[in-house]
This record gives structure tokens, C-alpha cells and sequence, in this order.
């Protein structure tokens, strides 16, 4: 199955081909590590076969949609159709899966659209203002141009849906809640999910069974306490700015700090503040880089704040593992993933240095070692394991647009 995996933007699509074989009976969002994962993107002549079976068979992206080149997703989404009808010759997709960033509290697993569907997306635009109201105009695109075209909605959010209310609750008055929907609802859910069931596979263990903690690490980053092998708890809260410190986000921080500058300016308004908080803060604030490549080669020539910005990351994510390794009752494994996570060591040995007191330790020669499989990199007597588990986010989205069509067509 040919699955067009579409990440609608405001001013972009981002999408990929990804062919797709679909085990018989294979629910959604169920990932192991026997599951296809592709290691690279290529164009259609030279696709690639990955380690595991799965192909990536193009991917691009479009951008500045609603400029005078490109007015909507609906003119972009026919720039695409070009490029596939190029790159594919006499091959069609059969399938659309979608990221979406909010699936609120009603979702949580992947859908079947419908334009009951679309609706409800849309009215989560109150929630992720920048992000729902694009997703819904690349979902009507879509089906404006390719009517009779099965599309998948794969929800950012879905995966926390499992945490207890304990957990998700904000101490704030009721109406808070019921009226304005606040409370905690994670992000990087797909991710996380994905990566719980590879790890657990890898380490033997049943899925059922599996206590970790997941550290996705990017620009922006969360971690997520899993337990039973799904999730417990995680750092990312009513938005993805809560948590840990990130390329441009605050993280965790006093909200007094803001009714503390309106009292002092009030002609400070929101999209001010929702600036600060959001881009420009994080290590961008600290050492004056979001790229972690660029603070920590500034650290290593001496640069103080680029070393300051470091240490405040790692110990800020040290202190959410020790937590959540209570949270679980006992974790079995970390687990780094995403930009950061598989491709910095140094960093990683930043944090787990942090985690003595639960008897981690590092197998240096281990970590250095750069690769595209799940691997192990605590020592064989470390009191937890350490994993580097590389994420596939698009192929999680393929998988479970293959099989919810596939099981609609049966």
C-alpha cells in the first residue's frame, strides 16, 4: 500500500511516500521493532529498502502557502499531485495518513476521516491555534483532489489519553476545566508510542509489562513516564511549552513571572509574551544558539553561558527521569530518541552522569557509536538500562493509516 503521509502547515506541507505491507489483524498504534522502519528519504527511482523491509519512496516539501505564489492548501496540494504524478509514473496512492497536532480529549487513536471528522478538528482550534485550523485545510484539500481517497488522522495527543486524571489535573477552579478544557494533554505522542514498543521489544519484555521513561529530544522535547506500556505521565502540558528546556522554549517556569511583567508593563500583550515564552527563550536565552550543535561546540571552546545552557538542560531533564522512574514504580529503561537524543552523545552522557543515584552508568565506547538501529549503551551492571532508540514518526503514521484502511476494506 502506497501511503501519502501529509504534515499540514500554515505556510507549508510537509509530506512523504511511505509503501506500506500491513500485517493481517495489526492494530493501530501497536509498534514493535519487527515492524518496517526505513533509514533514509530518496527519490522514486532510487527507493530504498530498509533494514526491516520498509521503503521510503519520496518526500518533499511546499511552502509559503498563502503568499501571492501559492494562496491556499488546496493550490499547494495540486503542486503536489504534479510532483507525485512525476515521481510515481503509473502508481496512486491508495491512502492519506496526517499528522495532527491536538486531538483534545475526545480522540485517542488514529481515525478514519469524515467530515464529521474535519469539524472536530476544527473546533480543537482553540487549543492548537497555529497548528488544527491548517490540518483541517489540508484534510478538505485532500478531499477536494482526491475524493474517493481514504484519509487517517494520527493524533499527537492520542497516546497520553491513558494517564490517570490524578496526573492530567491542574489544581485550578473546576470552570477552568469544564468551560476552557485546561488541563495536561502531552504532545510528541506518536513518537513516544513508537518508541515504546520498539524498546520493549528489544529488551524482551512484553509491552504490557514495560516500565520506562522515553526522552524525545529535538528542538522542542518532552518525556514521558510509560507505564504498562503506555503513558503515565508527561512534561509537555496544555501546550509543548511546559517542561523541559528546549531550543526556543521556557520549559517549566513560574507562571507568576508573567502577571509579575503585565503589573510592571501592561502594554505587554499576548502575542508578547507567547513570543518570549515560545521563541525566544530555551537555550536561544542562555547561550544565545537553539541548535544544540551550535551550544555544545560553543561550550567545548569555553564558551560560559553555551556551558550553563547545557547544564541547565541536562539537569532539567535528570530531574524528570528520577521522578518518573518513582511515577512508574521503577523503570527499566531510558530511552533517547529524536534529533538531540540519537545524534548527541555528549549530551546524553551530560544527563545520564546525572542519574547516579539510581545506579546508571554509561558504557562511554557504547554511546560514541553512531547507527540507525536500537542499541544498548549502559554498561552490562547499570541499575538501569540505557537505550538509544531512533524514532520513525512517518512511518508510525503510515503504519496506522495502512491499517485502519485495511481493515475497512475487509
Amino acid at each position: 500500500m502506497l501511503v501519502l503521509v501529509v504534515n499540514c502547515g500554515s505556510s507549508s506541507i510537509k509530506y512523504q511516500v511511505r509503501e506500506v505491507e500491513q500485517a493481517e489483524g495489526q492494530e493501530p498504534a501497536a509498534y514493535t521493532s519487527s515492524m518496517p522502519r526505513v533509514d533514509e528519504f530518496v527519490g522514486v527511482e532510487q527507493a530504498t529498502q530498509g533494514a526491516s523491509g520498509g521503503t521510503v519512496v519520496t518526500k518533499g516539501l511546499i511552502e509559503n502557502i498563502g503568499t501571492s505564489e501559492i494562496k491556499d492548501h488546496t493550490q499547494a496540494l495540486d503542486i503536489l499531485a504534479e510532483r507525485l504524478e512525476a515521481e510515481l509514473g503509473d502508481r496512486t496512492i491508495d491512502a492519506a495518513g496526517h499528522r495532527v497536532v491536538h486531538g483534545g480529549e475526545r480522540f485517542s487513536a488514529p481515525v478514519l476521516v469524515n467530515n464529521e471528522i474535519i469539524r472536530a478538528v476544527e473546533r480543537l482550534a482553540p487549543l492548537a491555534p497555529l497548528h488544527n485550523p491548517a490540518h483541517a485545510l489540508g484534510l478538505r484539500a485532500i478531499q477536494k483532489k482526491w475524493p474517493g481517497m481514504p484519509q487517517v488522522c494520527v493524533f499527537d495527543t492520542a497516546f497520553h489519553r491513558s494517564m490517570p486524571e490524578h496526573v492530567w489535573r491542574y489544581a485550578l477552579p473546576e470552570e477552568m476545566y469544564s468551560e476552557y478544557g485546561v488541563r495536561r494533554y502531552g504532545f510528541h505522542g506518536t513518537s513516544h508510542d513508537f518508541v515504546t514498543g520498539l524498546a520493549a521489544d528489544f529488551l524482551g519484555v512484553e509491552r504490557q509489562q514495560f516500565n520506562g521513561v522515553v526522552a524525545h529530544l529535538g528542538n522542542g522535547a518532552s518525556v514521558t513516564a510509560i507505564k504498562d506500556g503506555q503513558s503515565f505521565d508527561t512534561s509537555m502540558g496544555f501546550t509543548p511549552l511546559a517542561g523541559l528546556v528546549m531550543g526556543t522554549r521556557t520549559g517549566d517556569f513560574d507562571p507568576s513571572i508573567i502577571t509579575a511583567m503585565l503589573r510592571r508593563d501592561p502594554s505587554i500583550d499576548a502575542q508578547q509574551l507567547d513570543d518570549l515564552m515560545n521563541k525566544q527563550s530555551g537555550l536561544q536565552a542562555i547561550a544565545g544558539h537553539s541548535d544544540m550543535r551550535e551550544v555544545e561546540a560553543a561550550a567545548e571552546a569555553g564558551d560560559a553561558r553555551a556551558e550553563l545552557a547545557l547544564e541547565m538542560a541536562s539537569y532539567r531533564l535528570a530531574k524528570y527521569i528520577g521522578a518518573y522512574h518513582v511515577a512508574v514504580g521503577g523503570a527499566q529503561a531510558l530511552m533517547f530518541t529524536a534529533g538531540i537524543g540519537e545524534n548527541s552523545p555528549s549530551f546524553r552522557a551530560r544527563v545520564v552522569s546525572k542519574l547516579g543515584a539510581l545506579g546508571t552508568t554509561l558504557d562511554h565506547e557504547a554511546n560514541a557509536i553512531r547507527s540507525d538501529d536500537v542499541r544498548r549503551i549502559s554498561t552490562p551492571g547499570s541499575g538501569l538500562e540505557v537505550l538509544v532508540v531512533p524514532t520513525d514518526e512517518e512511518q508510525a503514521i503510515a503504519e496506522a493509516t495502512a491499517s485502519l484502511v485495511s481493515r475497512k476494506a475487509r
